[in-house]
């Protein structure tokens, strides 16, 4: 099928970015200022799902802008890959703007105009890199989203604050501007260009094994976000944000662009075949299995509940590169879905930790007993998130955690169906607790009587739960859009 000669993919962009602008200009009109960013994004999420069906059908939606460089474009190109990146994140933005009102509301937080300006201009980064054609197009949409995030995470503006977000740029810019410039430097020496390519466009030409080696791995930890051991230190730092910040960062926006582009240096850059060629799967494999499994053994000593959910975000994003590079056709579908599923669960478990903390100040796991009766709501989407992070049936967690346990099966590969089974047990040992503590534990005698749900963060974070539930019965969306990548 030819492609699609379209504006859309650049409307989609630029009606978050005018969101921005339009937050910005807003500053001393509140109530007009909150509205843009709802309604902005749904007319993002409209844009989006107007592209499904062309990309449904085996299609592609294309829009080239201006040459930089012979044989660099700064040029769109919606995908499968790229439509499930964009539908998630232009979807939870829906949620994720009203969920932001009401908590920036309640806690009365200081400099909202800045803050809602820069989570509008952190999803248009966000979209623009779900359709970029090429690698320039992707990274600069990824350094742009390294830089506008920033604020989010200083928002406090204490010393935590600076602190946390000093890491947060240095790991995410640092990375990038050394292995990841060295990888597209490289990458157009070898190939003579730098767009995406169905089979790799690193397949075609004659290079080295070691230089091929050296340029993967540059990609793999130049790509930051990703959060692969050891560059992970910087997402854990970020907890000092606000919750919706939390949320963005953890679930949709930025460590699913992260993933988002290893997959794109997997599948496009590099391709499955010389990925398995040069043994490059195998050992990824095993460097996001440490990952995994490390990461759930911090999450497991953490009381602090944003905290655990940080750790618990580092070991969930590497079963997305994990799928990709056990190069097994269900394996790779199991991962692209997980961005999905993943997104829809741990959103939901964040804006639950926001919840508690605006209904009662309680931070911590050890002083949130009793509150499920108090907050039975967030609690009951706190469970609903976390069956789905077990990879409980009827949820979205289970769709993805079983195509990567056959896909595991499929490629000869035990030693990582073991991880994934040692993984769900994790996962149950460090969220169950939670909810079985919140639910049937005893409350403090001091816990205040005021404690209760606030509908406009509450409202969110069940939409978030149901659309877990909803993934889990009816996957079919994610599943088309991950085969169309493979196939």
């Amino acid at each position: 099928m030819d492609p699609v000669i379209s504006i859309r993919p650049l409307l989609a962009v630029a009606v978050a970015t005018m969101a921005a602008i339009a937050i910005l200009l807003l500053n001393n009109r509140e109530k007009l200022r909150d509205i843009v960013s709802p309604l902005a994004a749904i007319i993002m999420f409209a844009i989006v799902a107007s592209m499904a069906p062309t990309v449904l059908a085996g299609g592609s939606i294309d829009l080239r802008l201006f040459e930089v460089l012979p044989g660099i474009d700064f040029a769109f190109r919606v995908d499968a890959l790229g439509m499930v990146f964009a539908t998630v994140s232009s979807l939870l933005w829906i949620v994720a703007a009203i969920y932001s009102i009401g908590y920036m509301r309640h806690l009365n937080e200081h400099a909202q105009t800045r803050f809602f300006a820069c989570f509008a201009s952190s999803l248009a980064a966000a979209a623009g890199g779900a359709f970029a054609a090429n690698l320039f197009t992707l990274v600069i949409f990824y350094e742009v989203l390294s830089l506008v995030t920033y604020p989010l995470v200083y928002h406090h503006e204490d010393e935590q604050g600076w602190t946390g977000s000093r890491k947060y740029l240095v790991y995410l810019m640092g990375a990038s501007k050394s292995v990841l410039l060295a990888a597209l430097a490289l990458t157009y020496h070898i190939a003579g260009s730098l767009d995406f390519v169905r089979g790799g466009l690193l397949a075609g030409p004659d290079a080295s094994a070691l230089l091929l080696t050296v340029v993967y791995f540059c990609y793999l930890f130049g790509f930051a976000k990703a959060a692969v051991m050891p560059m992970h230190a910087w997402l854990p730092a970020a907890m000092v944000a606000p919750t919706p910040v939390s949320a963005l960062l953890h679930a949709v926006a930025v460590v699913k662009m992260g993933v988002f582009c290893v997959l794109r240096v997997v599948f496009h850059v590099f391709g499955v075949e010389l990925v398995g060629k040069l043994g490059l799967g195998i050992a990824t494999a095993y460097l996001v299995s440490f990952t995994i499994l490390m990461a759930s053994v911090y999450a497991l000593t953490r009381d602090d509940l944003k905290a655990r959910l940080a750790y618990s975000t580092v070991s969930q994003l590497s079963y997305i590169v994990l799928g990709a590079v056990l190069l097994s056709p269900v394996a790779m579908v199991g991962g692209i879905v997980h961005i999905a599923a993943h997104a829809f669960s741990k959103i939901t478990l964040f804006f639950c930790a926001g919840s508690i903390y605006c209904a009662s100040g309680k931070r911590n796991i050890s002083d949130m007993a009793g509150i499920g009766r108090r907050l039975p709501w967030t609690m009951g989407a706190f469970f609903i998130g976390s069956l789905s992070m077990i990879g409980m049936p009827l949820t979205a967690g289970f769709v993805s955690k079983w195509y990567l346990a056959r896909g595991s099966v499929e490629a000869g590969e035990i030693p990582f169906l073991i991880v994934l089974l040692i993984s769900s047990v994790l996962n149950a040992a460090y969220f169950l607790p939670i909810s079985y503590l919140a639910f049937f534990g005893t409350e403090a005698q001091e816990s205040p009587a005021t404690v209760r749900e606030i509908p406009m963060v509450t409202i969110p974070l069940v939409a978030t739960a149901i659309l877990s539930v909803l993934m889990g019965i009816y996957p079919g969306y994610f599943l088309t859009l991950a085969d169309g990548v493979v196939r």
